[in-house]
């Protein structure tokens, strides 16, 4: 791997007694890949995929320190000797592709989301200070069991390090419970353990001793912590480096790692995973206020999504490493393709969060929109060999059937696809029109450059019919058609300005007045179109069949969008649907009462109503010699959902011919 390219990237890296490769890092992320609180084989599988990819350092998900860190049902735990068998697997399977694996040591405080049988925990902070994100009223810790959390630390460093792992990162970041201690605004406690800075800097510097005391000077301990909260009540950039600058001089830790965020507000929570609409690499200056101010190294994770981005960090000295995390999620060999000089082979992580964080939010293991073969390793990881080669017609060049012609194409069928558009993507052309959304067009580019790669015929302006069938003869076809706008039955009175959201996209003139964008889906797509056309100088009421605005989105990329939907000055009235509309007015129903209601003074009407199926191309009839099951439908045309359903559908019908 010569990294000739990125030479910043591909220089070796020494963390106290670890010596990492290169400087690409997958930072902790929780994966929804365990059991019980216990390492799994497709942990394994998983983590292993990435380092057989090139990655230099792998950072394992949070474990709990403390039968109180239990802040999800599927939170990996280390407070017992049970762990160690599965860290050991885990860490062999690293180190056979030479990266090196640290585990993350945690305890989430007050930031407490949900508990093994449903009823609500008691969390623990430093003091009785609510969370406003989860509306967690905590209570304070006695000094009893700070002490007791705190060994736990300790005893948690040395279970990994007898599993052979190369060492730990204690989790300051983010809000959790040792940020809580350092936050003069959580912490209240007039004890040893808060009222000044020293005094709140005790309960971090005591987990960092024991830890020491635990696994020794050659185990390698980390230390992650948010460059800034970026909340109203978080810990700022200030004070973290005097906090870093502190913990420096103390000499216990061989590395930082800067992130940015906090879990306790909204604001704040959407820069753990930030979405498309923050730009790339936007946390390095804070990391280099920190690396300004220490001897070790320091780390920066936030949207660096492409090898150039992180080289140019090195290279100016903000960091000495960059977690490439998402991205790593969306192509787990994307070292091993920058250094080997394969740059534009690297399929790029698009922020879109939906099937990463979004997963994980949503209690599910973690994937990729993309490259739904993340996650699932161990069913995907190897393709099956063919035993026949088939002559394979895909209708449709949206994600689902680009994604099923590089499959196919890379198993070693014979495989055209065929677009009736001049363009490939279907929907994905739109979704990249809207505000902060330029990134999802990446998607396609990405998709349709496999599919080529491996060999896949692509024609565009053609649409598949019986004639087109029959002359090409397929052993198999794909029906990937998509799907169109949803138009409702409305009652319309003096010929009221009805559009598709669709329409819009595509730059339709909207007549002056008010605009109603009236969304059942409570996605992207209503949520986006109100955006664009209020920053065309439109007045827009977004009128949504749901509790709140983009209620279908992850929520980081719903907050985004929401703050920008009120920077804009969009109106949203939720819990309505749509059933009318005259010239200047709206006919809505309350959902929940049912009663009517009356939106006066618009102009136009904006359809952002969901999707039909396109129907297939041809019947079976037409084609009598194709074997019994070889026609076969997939994506939206089967029933209009997401990219992520698209693809996924590409993946496993076409690992199954």
């Amino acid at each position: 791997m010569s990294g000739e390219r990125f030479p910043h990237l591909f220089r070796p890296l020494r963390i106290g007694s670890t010596t990492l490769k290169n400087r690409i890092v997958s930072s902790g992320h929780d994966t929804v890949l365990v059991r019980d609180g216990q390492v799994t084989d497709e942990l394994v599988a998983y983590h292993e995929a990435r380092a057989a990819g090139g990655v230099g350092l792998i950072v394992v998900q949070v474990a709990g320190v403390h039968e109180s860190a239990r802040y999800t049902t599927h939170v990996l735990m280390a407070t017992d000797d049970t762990c160690v068998e599965g860290y050991r697997r885990l860490a062999d399977a690293v180190h056979r592709h030479g990266a090196r694996a640290v585990g993350q040591i945690f305890h989430p405080g007050r930031e407490i989301l949900e508990s093994r049988d449903g009823s609500a925990p008691v969390a623990w902070a430093p003091s009785a200070t609510p969370s406003e994100r989860f509306h967690v009223m905590p209570r304070a810790m006695t000094v009893a069991e700070i002490q007791e959390v705190v060994r736990g630390y300790g005893a948690a460093a040395r279970r990994l390090r007898a599993a052979g792992m190369d060492g730990v990162e204690i989790v300051a970041s983010h809000g959790y419970l040792p940020a809580q201690f350092l936050n003069p605004q959580v912490n209240r406690r007039s004890d040893d353990y808060g009222g000044s800075d020293e005094k709140r800097l005790r309960f971090l510097r005591e987990i960092i001793a024991s830890v020491r005391e635990a696994a020794g000077r050659e185990f390698t301990v980390g230390l992650r912590i948010s460059g800034d909260e970026l909340s109203h009540d978080g810990l700022s950039s200030a004070l973290v480096v005097d906090v870093a600058t502190r913990l420096d001089e103390d000499g216990l830790l061989d590395y930082l790692s800067v992130c940015a965020g906090s879990s306790a507000t909204l604001s704040g929570a959407l820069h753990i995973a930030p979405p498309m609409s923050e730009p790339a690499g936007y946390t390095a200056p804070l990391a280099a206020k920190v690396r300004a101010a220490v001897r070790v190294p320091v780390m920066v994770a936030g949207r660096i999504n492409e090898p150039q981005e992180a080289d140019r960090i090195i290279e100016r000295g903000q960091a000495d490493a960059c977690a490439m995390t998402r991205a790593l999620i969306c192509d787990p060999e994307m070292p091993a393709k920058a250094g080997a000089g394969r740059a534009d082979d690297i399929r790029a992580c698009i922020g879109c969060n939906q099937a990463c964080i979004g997963h994980f939010q949503r209690g599910y293991p973690i994937s990729c929109i993309q490259h739904p073969e993340t996650g699932r390793e161990r069913r995907f990881g190897v393709l099956p060999t063919i035993t026949r080669r088939k002559r394979v017609l895909i209708a449709g060049g949206g994600p689902a059937g680009l994604k099923a012609a590089a499959v196919a194409a890379a198993r070693g069928h014979d495989v055209t696809l065929h677009e009736a558009a001049r363009r490939t993507g279907g929907q994905v052309l739109l979704a990249e029109r809207l505000p902060g959304r330029a990134e999802f067009g990446g998607a396609v580019t990405n998709l349709e450059r496999e599919a080529r790669q491996a060999g896949a015929r692509i024609v565009t302006g053609s649409r598949v019919d019986g004639e087109l069938l029959r002359a090409e003869r397929p052993d198999a076809v794909i029906v990937a058609t998509g799907a169109r706008p949803r138009r409702p039955e409305l009652e319309l009175v003096d010929e009221p300005v009805v559009l598709d959201a669709w329409d819009v996209i595509r730059g339709a003139e909207v007549p002056r007045g008010r605009v109603v964008v009236a969304d059942w889906r409570g996605d992207w797509i209503g949520l986006g179109v109100a955006v664009h056309l209020a920053g065309l100088g439109r007045k827009v009421t977004l009128c949504v069949t749901g509790f709140g605005a983009g209620e279908h989105l992850q929520q980081y990329v719903r907050a985004a969008m929401l703050g920008e939907a009120v920077r804009a000055k969009v109106a949203v009235v939720p819990n309505v649907r749509l059933y009318g509309a005259d010239s200047d007015t709206v006919y809505l129903q309350h959902t929940l009462t049912e009663e009517p209601m009356l939106l006066e003074g618009v102009g136009s009407v904006v359809l952002a109503q969901g999707h039909e199926p396109v129907a297939a191309p041809a019947a079976e009839a037409d084609l009598p010699e194709l074997p019994r099951g070889s026609l076969i439908s997939i994506g939206d045309c089967v029933s209009p959902r997401t990219v992520e359903e698209a693809v996924l559908e590409g993946l496993t019908v076409a690992a199954g011919l």
